[in-house]
């Protein structure tokens, strides 16, 4: 398996927690060098691991606000 780089550049959040300890978190995260992206994904504690998950662009990330922002979180979840 290739090996990959990746660095935190920046600790947005905590969405969540486990009782192992792991956290769904979003960053910024940079992969093998590149510019970094919105990042979702869990995290072990200490980020020793991580899990799989979800890198945006600016771009995406501007899209799924404006999606989020139409939606009715309440009737969507009812």
């Amino acid at each position: 398996m290739a090996e990959f780089k990746y660095e935190l550049s920046k600790e947005l959040g905590v969405l969540s927690s486990s009782k192992s300890g792991w956290q769904r978190e979003l960053n910024m995260v940079s992969w093998n060098d590149n510019k970094a992206k919105l990042d979702i994904r869990d995290w072990a504690p200490e980020h020793a691991k991580m899990s799989k998950g979800v890198s945006l662009s600016h771009e995406e990330a501007a899209i799924l606000r404006e999606i989020l922002n139409e939606l009715n979180l309440d009737e969507l979840f009812a």
